[in-house]
């Protein structure tokens, strides 16, 4: 999807924890449709149409970073448990999440800080969700938004983000049914929440390494992110992880006609669950938890 970005900051608030992200693109605007009214029998034949207002829809493109992505892989996921301490640590929380379909995710403010104009949209939620890592770039996430409440004026300043430590791609490693795959180019995992969830997954590799081949059925994939410094306490605190299982080969998305270095798109399609785990220092609640 492409998006069209502004020069704003975005404010995210949900019911425990209000913080500022970066991003890299940003189209949150007021969701509009039109009224058609039919043209009378007697009248001059034009038909008419009625403009109504009301709700949000758009997306954010942000980079995740050390401060940024257990909030955003919660609204992303959808589910989070308790925080459990990390032993031989000093102030070290894992946070457990499992993908669950848009119904069951929790409702969040977003402030639109646009400099000239500051909007807030109440009760958004994320219908769905695509998380990009390609090499040499900044792992993205792309959240689609949307809320049945109209925005409104929001009177107070937004302060300035920090954006913190970013994750980058060349740091990050995928183990395919327990084997590490290093000929991975890039991934994207995309899923869509609207009465249900469905997720797909994109692996692109050079078609060139084929003495590596990536398997039709995968059991379990594990994407790891680490950041750049060793200063976090065993390697944690700075990392996040993602498992996903039960993939099943869907097609080669391979454009036959590109010149030069072929990057193979491989899709695929999700028939088990996704979960992450992402680690924080302190024990705060990122939303709702899970009651069991």
């Amino acid at each position: 999807m492409l998006v069209n970005g502004s020069d704003c900051s975005i404010v995210i608030k949900t019911s425990h924890i209000e913080k500022d992200i970066p991003y890299s693109d940003e189209t949150i605007r007021e969701a509009v449709s039109i009224l058609k009214e039919e043209a009378s029998i007697e009248g001059d034949g034009v038909c008419r149409g009625l403009r109504k207002g009301g709700g949000v829809t758009g997306c954010v493109v942000t980079p995740l970073t050390i401060g940024t992505a257990p909030l955003l892989l919660y609204l992303a996921m959808g589910s989070a448990g308790n925080p459990l301490f990390v032993s031989e640590t000093r102030n070290l929380y894992q946070y457990h999440l499992n993908l669950l379909p848009m119904e069951d995710t929790e409702c969040f403010d977003l402030v639109q800080d646009r400099k000239n104009e500051r909007r807030i949209f109440e009760g958004c939620q994320v219908k769905g969700f695509e998380l990009r890592i390609l090499r040499g770039e900044a792992v993205k996430l792309k959240l689609d938004i949307c809320g049945e409440c109209s925005p409104k004026i929001y009177p107070e300043q937004c302060q300035a983000c920090e954006i913190g430590e970013r994750f980058n791609s060349d740091l990050v490693t995928y183990r395919i049914n327990g084997k590490e795959y290093k000929n991975i180019y890039g991934l994207t995992l995309l899923s869509k929440k609207v009465s249900g969830t469905r997720t797909e997954l994109w692996i692109k590799r050079a078609a060139i390494q084929m003495n590596t081949d990536i398997p039709d059925l995968i059991e379990e994939l594990t994407i790891t992110a680490y950041l750049m410094r060793d200063m976090y306490e065993l390697r944690h605190f700075g990392a996040f992880h993602i498992t996903i299982k039960k993939l099943v080969f869907v097609s080669d998305e391979t454009e036959v006609n590109a010149s030069g270095a072929v990057i193979r798109p491989l899709r695929y399609y999700v028939a088990g669950t996704v979960n992450a785990e992402v680690f924080t220092s302190g024990n705060e609640e990122l939303g709702m938890r899970n009651e069991e």
